[in-house]
């Protein structure tokens, strides 16, 4: 293998495929970047895999003749991203051999690698009609749900994000059990898929691997859409020259509808961008002790009153102006919580509705296009 390659261009995708590499190998291969020349298409292509996550994409490159190896993804990639972006980089590997000797106008490196055929196969599930996605469609439903997914190992099924195809367009949802996100995209399908209308899906993909397929997709200037394969536990997103696979999580997602309330007694309308910084300031004292603030809406006096008690330390209150349709309410909620879900909306205005201090609470933005629904439990607290 002997090829000459842009600096910056390897190092960024060294970057991105090595999201990809495990920290803790079961084995030494897959603490590797596997290189693949190829002189017939002139593309270096780069692949992570740690048995779960698979990333890979390729570059231009000035292939002499055709190879592949494994190098260590740490090593190799910092020593690339030190190198010169003004200097073209040869890496060469004689046919036969581990060593690859990397060269670039300040100096030369040699790495040992290990052979391309005990790197394992990256699940290319490509059998079936992709659904093809919008892009950027799947990114907005990504931003709004990620941060709901839950971090607890021991609840698996939910450390992922939902994302079901249906009649009324894309639906993405995550819960941790304590709050749940839903953004429905009506025009999430690709014009030609949604002329022929797309096959209806429903797969659960870890948040992990969303995160790095949020970023992927967020930093890519294409505005082609993606074509998404769901087969055999595996998901397999193709954007362009990159590949993001990554395998699903098994088990039925709970049906997250049944949680949500079928109507309100109360309304309280804000706007969005006050109501997000009030709660940052009394977000201030309320993280010295619990989390907590407590919002005690008043309908004569059209305010609403955002408290937090931090024992032995102090309080604080903010009181904003606000529409509020029933009955006077005190409710409390874990500061966090809230603040994640209006800072995933765009709107301007949104409301907040509940029945009463201890039932769900549901935030919803008063205008805009794609359907976002936040449901956060209440912290019950003594009078």
């Amino acid at each position: 293998m002997k090829l000459v390659c842009s600096q910056a261009e390897l190092n960024s995708s060294l970057q991105l495929v090595s999201r990809a590499v495990a920290a803790r190998p079961t084995h030494p291969v897959l603490a590797n970047v596997l290189l693949t020349a190829d002189a017939a298409t002139g593309r270096l292509s780069l692949t992570g895999f740690d048995l779960s996550l698979g990333i890979q994409t390729s570059l231009p490159a000035a292939v002499e003749s055709s190879g592949a190896i494994t190098l260590p993804a740490r090593l190799f990639g910092e020593i690339v991203s030190r190198l010169s972006a003004d200097s073209p980089i040869t890496l060469s590997c004689p046919e036969g051999e581990e060593q690859v000797e990397l060269t670039s106008h300040s100096g030369s490196y040699r790495m040992r690698g290990m052979p391309a055929d005990d790197f394992p196969d990256l699940p290319l599930v490509q059998t079936g009609t992709p659904v093809r996605l919008d892009a950027e469609s799947l990114v907005r439903g990504l931003r709004a749900t990620l941060f709901a997914s839950s971090g607890d190992e021991a609840k698996q099924l939910l450390t992922g994000v939902h994302l079901q195809l249906g009649a009324e367009g894309l639906e993405c949802a995550a819960t941790d059990g304590h709050r749940l996100a839903v953004l429905r995209l009506p025009h999430a399908l690709a014009e030609d898929a949604a002329a022929e209308g797309g096959e209806p899906f429903a797969v659960t993909v870890p948040a992990r691997s969303l995160r790095e397929l949020e970023r992927l997709l967020a930093g890519r200037a294409s505005a082609e859409p993606l074509s998404l394969f769901c087969e055999r536990g595996q998901v397999v997103v193709l954007s362009a020259d990159q590949v993001l696979t990554s395998r699903s999580l098994d088990g039925t997602y709970p049906n997250y509808r049944q949680l949500l309330p079928p109507a309100f007694q109360r309304r309280i309308t804000l706007d969005r961008r006050g109501f997000v910084a009030a709660l940052e300031r009394v977000a201030v004292l309320a993280d010295q002790h619990n989390n907590v603030v407590k919002l005690s809406a008043d309908p004569v006096a059209g305010k609403v009153m955002i408290r937090a008690d931090a024992q032995d330390v102090g309080s604080g209150s903010e009181a904003l102006a606000a529409e509020i349709e029933g009955e006077a309410l005190g409710i409390a909620f874990n500061v966090r919580y809230l603040l994640d879900g209006l800072k995933a909306m765009a709107a301007e205005r949104v409301a907040l509705q509940a029945n009463a201090p201890t039932t769900p609470a549901v935030l919803v933005p008063v205008d805009g296009e794609e359907t976002f629904t936040y449901l956060v439990m209440p912290v019950q607290i003594r009078s």
